[in-house]
């Protein structure tokens, strides 16, 4: 009969679903024991999904089955340990927000808003109850990208009702404001007014609330990691090294605040022909993977420089609300399954429900 240990390395082979990491490393894996009758394998998934449990039962047989010397396997799954409390309070959550991600950059000139605001909306294609808030205060475009241009109601009590627009709920800035106004602000003034929106906004219930943070790591970013628990970040960058520099920046950020990076997505990935099809790597290709497995961080995904979604954000319909069949569209549902299953690895993360 193999030992433990060799168990455990070919164990390290078994990577989460929808992840690079395996789940040895996760820390999924609490136990091994070997025996005349067999093996026993115990497993503590950090998610209560069946499939998601029944795809982890089926690698885990297949690959200690293919060990020589094993008959049998047994796995036994037993509930993850709980993370151990942090020294300060850790901040309150939005009453009724199960999931709080935030979407960064490191730099401005990214494309974080469209990625920001097409993740939204693929998310709740998926089924998921999604909110959107733009946090980006000095330069709100997520009205535009959506097409809306009312102003927000309050009710009786003076709390504010986010409006809705292709199945997600949505603030920002923008919607106060007219277009061409500058927004000069200093810090506290930022700060009270990402405040209003967490603590003042009748969200309801969400699966996930998606943030749009301004690029960079100052004031609102700050705000934002002392006055809500992220779930977890998702860092935009295109694949130049200029670009890549300031990732590091980004997931330094989240570490310092203890927020778990939930993965790197490579915008402005490569540029595609409208007439004829062809691929380009206008701003070289592949950097965003390799940050990703510097930093050991999921890599959820590559969205290409089309025509059609520049255009369908500027038409007020994102691309993943105007045509879902169409290829970015998939790229973006593809990224969104992804983030689900990077938050359902988080050790503290609670299911998110499907309707």
């Amino acid at each position: 009969m193999p030992t433990p240990q060799q168990i455990l390395d070919a164990l390290k082979r078994i990577k989460y679903p929808g992840l690079s990491r395996d789940i040895v490393s996760f820390g999924m894996v609490k136990d091994i024991e070997v025996g005349s009758t067999g093996v026993t394998v115990v497993l503590a998934p950090t998610t209560t999904r069946e499939d998601v449990i029944t795809e982890l039962r089926a690698a885990i047989a297949q690959t200690v089955t293919a060990i020589p010397g094993v008959t049998a396997v047994e796995i036994a799954i037993t509930a993850p340990e709980l993370a151990p409390r942090r020294a300060t309070p850790a901040p309150a959550g939005i009453p009724g927000v199960t999931h709080i991600v935030a979407v960064a950059s490191g730099k401005g000139g990214v494309g974080k808003s469209t990625v920001a605001v097409n993740l939204a909306l693929a998310l709740a294609t998926l089924g998921h109850r999604v909110g959107l808030l733009d946090a980006d205060v000095y330069g709100p475009s997520v009205p535009l990208m959506l097409g809306l241009t009312e102003r927000p109601a309050a009710t009786a009590d003076k709390r504010i009702v986010p409006l809705e627009k292709f199945g997600i709920k949505v603030i920002s800035l923008g919607l106060f404001i007219a277009a061409r106004t500058p927004v000069i602000w200093r810090g506290p003034m930022i700060t009270k007014l990402l405040v209003q929106f967490f603590r003042e906004v009748e969200w309801g219930t969400l699966d996930y609330l998606v943030l749009d943070l301004p690029p960079g790591t100052g004031d609102a970013q700050l705000t934002i990691t002392q006055q809500v628990p992220l779930t977890g970040g998702v860092i935009v960058t295109t694949p130049q090294d200029v670009a890549l520099l300031d990732v590091k920046r980004g997931v330094a950020m989240f570490q310092q605040v203890n927020a778990p990076v939930l993965g790197v997505i490579e915008n402005m990935s490569y540029h595609v022909c409208a007439g004829c099809g062809a691929r380009a790597d206008l701003f070289g290709h592949g950097g965003g993977a390799r940050v990703a497995a510097e930093f050991r961080i999921p890599f959820l995904g590559e969205v290409p420089l089309v025509r059609d979604i520049r255009a369908a954000a500027d038409a007020g319909t994102p691309i993943v609300a105007a045509a879902r069949g169409h290829a970015q569209s998939q790229a973006f549902l593809t990224i969104a399954e992804r983030v689900v299953s990077a938050v359902a690895a988080q050790p503290a993360a609670a299911a998110p429900m499907v309707h």
